[in-house]
């Protein structure tokens, strides 16, 4: 079976749509364009797919609504355009989908609903009842209530996190580009369409850039990274141009339509694809060489002594990333030691741990069972 044609297979699809698509670049709810998405899910929901919508464009609708042509970056003033956009921005899409014989549910989400375990599985559970009952969830990141701290900053991300909620088998991310190129093509006229590529190519984040459009947060940087995210989860994501007539049925079909960037990992269980998920932590936890080399290539946990660092403050079972000290994140993980305890610790043997009486909850700081590499 070749990638493509597993497309024909998945029985989970999240589908997000960005901000510049819906509003035809400012302009406007897209309603009509809408419609035939809709119908297009409609026709996917009849195939036997269960659906998740991922909708960008509150903001977008918002601002367009205060007569706003560019995006600001005073948070209360997006809080405040989320809340006007987001009332027009469901009821188009609950009349497109009633048009069809199809109910649909608003989910809105901070980082923080999902950086806690237990509001995570209510979030997974609530998504996958809405789904057996036959109602398409509308999923939205929470921007009216949203902090800098806990905002996706991006709802390719959100996307990706949706997919590992519900652990779909297809991320489709809807662009106005057509799919993933490995230059950008509105600067570059002998930028080449890449048709299919592993998710996890450490080359296609340095081909991406980190450029977005006026309206959005995101650009292709963040579609990649997504479908990296996605890609740990074992769900392959399609990246596509969403103006493409029937797309969404081409794509069913396995016909060649935008960038297909599949996994070559195995899926992950729920625990550590949670884990994975998270971009934003408590806190840091330096290593030295000997310790990533560690935990990447042999599987281990993460001992005191190659800790070289420890930065925030956080407690016992918060989440904190590992990174080695130029920055690079090698994982996630529940944490056994508060930061105060974590200092003392940091750089000593297990034997001078157990000499100080340090070692209250085991001897790892992060054990394997509770961590992820990213």
């Amino acid at each position: 079976m070749t990638e493509r044609t597993k497309l024909k297979s998945g029985k989970r699809w999240v589908v997000k749509i960005g901000s510049a698509l819906l509003t035809n670049d400012g302009q406007g709810l897209d309603l009509s364009r809408m419609q035939a998405w809709v119908q297009q899910m409609s026709a996917l929901i009849d195939d036997g797919v269960e659906l998740c919508l991922v909708s960008s464009g509150a903001i977008a609708v918002g601002l367009k609504t205060l007569k706003i042509d560019k995006r600001p970056q005073e948070l209360p003033m997006l809080q405040a355009a989320a809340a006007i956009g987001q009332m027009g921005l469901v009821q188009a899409w609950q009349s497109c989908f009633a048009a069809c014989g199809r109910e649909t549910a608003q989910v809105l989400f901070t980082h923080e609903d999902l950086a806690d375990r237990k509001r995570y599985l209510n979030a997974r559970d609530t998504l996958k009842t809405l789904n057996e009952f036959g109602v398409i969830p509308v999923v939205n990141e929470n921007d009216t209530v949203a902090t800098d701290e806990i905002r996706f900053g991006d709802n390719d991300s959100l996307g990706a996190l949706a997919t590992n909620l519900l652990e779909a088998d297809v991320l489709v991310i809807l662009t106005d580009q057509d799919g993933f190129f490995d230059k950008d093509p509105r600067f570059h006229a002998d930028a080449a369409l890449i048709p299919e590529a592993r998710a996890l190519d450490d080359g296609l984040l340095a081909m991406a850039g980190k450029n977005g459009g006026a309206l959005g947060r995101g650009g292709m940087y963040t579609k990649i990274v997504a479908a990296q995210q996605a890609a740990r989860s074992g769900a392959m994501t399609v990246i596509a141009n969403g103006r493409v007539d029937g797309v969404l049925e081409q794509l069913r079909a396995g016909q060649s339509v935008g960038s297909l960037l599949y996994p070559d990992l195995k899926p992950q269980a729920a625990r550590k694809r949670w884990l994975a998920s998270h971009k934003q932590t408590r806190g840091v936890l330096v290593v030295d060489a000997g310790a990533a080399e560690a935990l990447k290539a042999k599987g281990r946990s993460l001992l005191p002594v190659g800790v070289t660092e420890v930065k925030g403050v956080f407690d016992r079972g918060d989440i904190v990333a590992i990174e080695t000290a130029n920055g690079e994140r090698l994982a996630t993980g529940l944490v056994n030691y508060g930061s105060s305890q974590a200092v003392q610790m940091f750089g000593k043997t297990t034997t001078q741990l157990k000499e100080n009486q340090l070692l209250l909850e085991g001897d790892a700081l992060v054990h394997r069972d509770n961590m992820a590499l990213v």
